[in-house]
């Protein structure tokens, strides 16, 4: 199997290397040189071409896109059309129809497309979904995300667009259904329009509620999931890969009751590594993956519509 990579940077960087260890990358494509020559100093022997028109047509089986997000939907059209099997980084687009046009195309060609919604492939969070549909935790009340450090600012996307997507991705993967009630606020401190910091809330049907906060302009790495349930809390540290329970409930009666803590997960593998195997596999295999054209365009309508909730109130 041939795997090409095209956008080389600051993240697809991790791609190439990945593939290349996996024994899957033919070549790369990035229209800076000192890009390419990195891609092939990680990886000796591969192709290098200029523009993702170039690699395209160089007959690979699929491809990973990691170029800007404004850029995913015709790369992966074009990718589509040549019958190549797709890996695509988060954001999937940035507008819900070409996010729904690419699933549908996906579809209709009998090609694989895969969103790279890396969070969903940490075994911790496989966990957690597995032990709340067991209904360990009884019934969920509130699910609760942060992802907020000092980090890249971009000038194209605003912060909830750029780490938020892994989080809604789960957010939505552990409630099961899309959320009925979305809303939306942030501040724009450095660019105008684009927000440094955002909170999404979300309401689902079945009762449950969902709140994310995302900032690149924190003082602290913040990177946790925490689950309230009737039978007690879920606390998932990412950093360290650590997931534990809070046997702390009140009942009907309001009494507290604190019956201490457990660890129940610890151990991350490498997700991008798993996240990379299961497309391949999907590939083979032709399975439809975790991360499908579906799920890419659901978390994308959901963001998109808290991005015109934030345009509104700015």
């Amino acid at each position: 199997m041939k795997v090409g990579v095209i956008g080389t940077g600051h993240w697809g960087g991790n791609l190439v290397r990945n593939l290349a260890a996996l024994e899957v990358l033919a070549g790369v494509a990035d229209p800076l040189e000192v890009n390419r020559a990195k891609s092939v100093a990680d990886a000796p022997g591969i192709e290098t071409f200029e523009s993702a028109e170039e690699l395209l047509a160089a007959g690979y089986d699929a491809v990973a896109i990691a170029t800007p997000a404004g850029t995913h939907f015709e790369i992966g059209r074009q990718a589509l059309e040549a019958g190549i099997d797709v890996f695509v980084e988060k954001p999937m687009t940035l507008d819900p129809e070409e996010a729904r046009c690419l699933h549908e195309q996906a579809l209709a060609s009998e090609r694989i497309l895969m969103v790279g919604h890396l969070l969903l492939y940490q075994p911790a969070i496989a966990f957690i979904a597995d032990y709340l549909q067991a209904g360990k935790l009884g019934k969920v009340y509130t699910m609760h995300q942060r992802r907020s450090k000092l980090g890249r600012v971009r000038d194209e996307e605003n912060v909830m667009w750029s780490f938020g997507v892994h989080d809604v991705a789960v957010l939505l993967t552990l409630a099961g259904e899309m959320p009925t009630e979305v809303l939306a606020c942030g501040h724009a401190a450095i660019t105008p329009d684009i927000e440094d910091d955002t909170y999404l809330h979300l309401g689902f049907a079945s009762g449950v509620k969902a709140h994310l906060h995302n900032s690149w302009l924190w003082p602290r790495i913040e990177r946790e999931l925490l689950i309230v349930g009737e039978r007690g809390m879920l606390v998932f540290d990412e950093p360290g890969s650590r997931v534990v329970l809070h046997r702390k409930t009140v009942d009907g009666e309001l009494i507290h009751r604190d019956e201490g803590e457990e660890i129940l997960f610890e151990g991350s593998g490498q997700p991008l590594r798993l996240e990379l195997e299961h497309f391949l596999e999907c590939c083979r295999e032709r399975k439809t993956p975790v991360s499908d054209g579906r799920n890419g365009y659901e978390v994308v309508k959901v963001i998109d519509k808290a991005e015109k909730l934030l345009a509104a109130s700015r």
